[in-house]
């Protein structure tokens, strides 16, 4: 009886692997490829058995930085847990103003981490991600106090003002008078007024908020005013002025238009001008008037035309 002859695999070639192909001969003498499945639990295990080997990689490396603590392995161990600190600033970064930065929150979370890594205790039996969420929250909350210029009791009591507030408003389906807030609170209406003295100091706004107020982008410095700038009506209207002074001054006569072209643009006195015109200072004074009055009636005409 002949040999059967390989069947080509699937990329073309003899298949050569026994584990891939099987050749049996049947009845009639013809090569049947019969192929040998993987089981099928396989492809599930290659992928568990990489989160295995990653968490084996995170337990190593907690056991050589207890037992040998170094800035290289506890750097290894700040990348892996940073996205923890994005998921609790994003936590706490809901309800904070708009001029509260994330990033800020960030770099204070990771100060949290690295000191949730240098204090924590494998041996305790406790997650250190449950443990690392507090101490990132805390270093976060520390550093907005530390950056707060409002007392933490004047923040509290803004607090009890609030709730008072919303108890009331829900209570009486009205805004509470002060007499209203002051019984709620069991404090007396000058107390109560005292206190929004006190309230005063938490109600801040950022300048952008105000000045973008109603606009899609601002900035506080496009409303500032600019000494420097020109005002375009200004150029505008001075150009019309010049215009107007030419054309009454084109209408006068040869001496009088001499007398104000030295006296104005030349910047000569009236004691030179007459040496120019050959007359005295006085009848030089006596022209400049004139001229000046003739100007301001055609001027005036001009307005009124």
């Amino acid at each position: 009886m002949t040999e059967p002859t390989p069947v080509p695999n699937d990329a073309g070639g003899d298949s050569a692997d026994p584990e891939r192909a099987r050749v049996r001969p049947e009845g009639d003498g013809r090569a049947v490829n019969t192929q040998l499945t993987r089981p099928a639990d396989d492809t599930a295990s290659g992928s568990s058995d990489g989160a295995a080997d990653a968490d084996t990689t995170i337990d190593s490396l907690w056991r050589k930085f207890v037992s040998c603590p170094n800035q290289r392995i506890r750097d290894r161990l700040v990348l892996h847990y940073a996205p923890l600190v994005k998921y609790v600033a994003g936590r706490v970064g809901t309800g904070l103003p708009n001029h509260v930065d994330v990033a800020d929150l960030i770099q204070s979370g990771i100060f949290g981490l690295v000191d949730a890594i240098e204090k924590f205790d494998p041996d305790r039996g406790l997650r250190f991600e449950t443990y690392a969420m507090q101490r990132i929250r805390g270093a976060i909350l520390d550093d907005l106090r530390a950056q707060d210029w409002v007392p933490r009791v004047v923040r509290s009591r803004a607090r009890e003002v609030e709730r008072a507030f919303d108890r009331l408003g829900a209570r009486l389906h009205r805004t509470p008078t002060d007499a209203e807030v002051a019984a709620e609170l069991g404090i007396t209406l000058q107390e109560l007024r005292d206190l929004y003295g006190q309230l005063r100091l938490t109600s801040v706004v950022a300048l952008d908020d105000l000045v973008g107020a109603g606009r899609e982008s601002g900035s506080p410095v496009d409303a500032l005013p600019d000494a420097d700038a020109v005002d375009p009506a200004a150029v505008l209207e001075d150009r019309d002025n010049r215009r107007q002074l030419a054309e009454a001054i084109a209408q006068l006569n040869e001496r009088d238009r001499i007398v104000v072209s030295l006296y104005y643009f030349e910047s000569l006195t009236l004691a030179e001008i007459g040496k120019v015109l050959g007359v005295t200072e006085s009848r030089v004074s006596q022209l400049h008037t004139r001229a000046v009055l003739r100007l301001r009636a055609k001027l005036g005409e001009q307005a009124n035309a």
